[in-house]
């Protein structure tokens, strides 16, 4: 990206724009859902998620591909999910800088911009973006926003490539100069590691463009396919009872094994599973979580309290999913739980209380024989109710039937 960027036809300069923007506006959901403006937003996103979700060639778009709603179980996926809020911040930094040296090297008249990050690569403001996207895609990991990701970054090639012909004709052997000394989005070294380009790249041939954006969907999606397999198989899921149970983290999954069995035993409970039980095919999940878990809202329809659009705290929860990825998720409360043993005055807090809500998991193309399967793209989930039960006495404080869908409604949201 250039001086003369802004003269790109614009045609291929519009598409480029709007895959950007539309990238990005999928992608930024996470912010949208939680703001006011949500149902605004889903009154137009939403039919097309729905559309999505109706057939099994489809669905999968709408699914994520890496942990939301608990926090990453291993050191990889928790390196993954930090290293996407560095990305994006870092990626838009690099974007406006080099976004700053273009517009100056036009306003004082100083030709081609060939300094600072242009003197490494000739399109870093593309690569900045291209990196604050794939950020993005994992913060807010639909399959979706993959998709999308590697479409963008196929408009932004062709477009860079139009950018290049046109330099080459307008500076002749001083652009060829410079294109023999940086590369096109890596480093000259780096490029070079894949073959020595000196001479400018020949026209791109229709075949040629449709195996480039096949190949760029091929590593987007078939890299978050390969996450999300690795993501199920290491999830903090164990059967107590004949229960699928997940659990926020890893240590709470142990407290879920040792009071599950006397809350499915209890008499407000066991009535309802009883129906659920018989049925064959379906499973029932339980996400063991705390009591006021601020994303519960995505599972099922919990309270007003847990709808986000709601409340009016859109910057500060925004600036914490960013800053501090996993604040939304662990909360503290195994620390808080290991405290209470010491300081009676918390036997009553929140963090001494979990809440289990149960969900029926069924499937059209095939039956679940395994908990694994509970988490498949192409299953139906549908909330049941929940429990609330003290950690300590195992005290059962509350038994509440939930309507369909989950605080958003009917919108796909994270399973896992």
């Amino acid at each position: 990206m250039n001086t003369e960027t802004e003269r790109a036809p614009s045609g291929k300069r519009f598409a480029a724009n709007s895959a950007i923007v539309l990238s990005f506006v999928v992608a930024l959901e996470f912010v949208i859902m939680i703001s006011p403006f949500a149902f605004v937003f889903y009154a137009a996103l939403n039919p097309f998620l729905l559309a999505l979700n109706q057939s099994a060639l489809t669905r999968w778009l709408t699914a994520f591909f890496l942990p939301h709603m608990v926090v990453p179980p291993d050191a990889f996926l928790k390196a993954l999910r930090v290293a996407g809020s560095v990305a994006f911040l870092g990626g838009m930094f690099v974007f406006l800088l080099c976004a700053l040296q273009v517009y100056g090297s036009k306003l004082f008249k100083l030709g081609v911009a060939q300094r600072g990050l242009y003197a490494l690569v000739r399109h870093p403001q593309y690569v900045a973006l291209a990196v604050a996207a794939w950020g993005l895609a994992v913060m807010w990991p639909r399959f979706l926003t993959l998709t999308l990701l590697a479409v963008m970054l196929f408009l932004y090639y062709l477009l860079a490539r139009d950018e290049e012909r046109r330099m080459l004709n307008r500076f002749g052997d001083s652009y060829r100069d410079y294109m023999t000394q940086t590369g096109m989005f890596l480093p000259r070294t780096v490029e070079l590691l894949f073959g020595r380009r000196d001479q400018p790249r020949p026209p791109l041939t229709l075949a040629k463009a449709i195996a480039v954006l096949f190949v760029l969907l091929g590593v987007c999606v078939g890299s978050g396919f390969l996450l999300r397999s690795y993501t199920v198989h290491h999830l903090p899921v164990a059967q107590v009872d004949g229960v699928d149970t997940i659990a926020i983290t890893a240590d709470d999954l142990t407290a879920a094994k040792d009071l599950l069995p006397s809350v499915l035993e209890d008499t407000s409970v066991a009535p309802k599973l009883q129906a659920m039980r018989s049925r064959s095919g379906h499973r029932l999940l339980a996400y063991f979580i705390p009591v006021d878990y601020v994303m519960q809202g995505m599972i099922a329809d919990t309270g007003p309290e847990w709808k986000l659009f709601e409340h009016h705290k859109t910057v500060r929860m925004i600036t914490e999913y960013i800053l501090h990825p996993f604040s939304h998720l662990s909360g503290g409360h195994q620390h808080m739980a290991g405290m209470a043993h010491h300081d009676p005055s918390l036997h009553n807090s929140p963090a001494m209380k979990r809440r289990v809500i149960f969900l029926e998991v069924a499937s059209d193309r095939h039956p679940l024989s395994s908990a694994t399967d509970d988490f498949g793209i192409n299953v139906k989930r549908a909330p049941l109710f929940f429990v609330d039960v003290h950690l300590h006495t195992r005290e059962i404080l509350q038994a509440k039937d939930l309507p369909t869908g989950s605080g958003w409604g009917n919108v796909p949201t994270p399973m896992f």
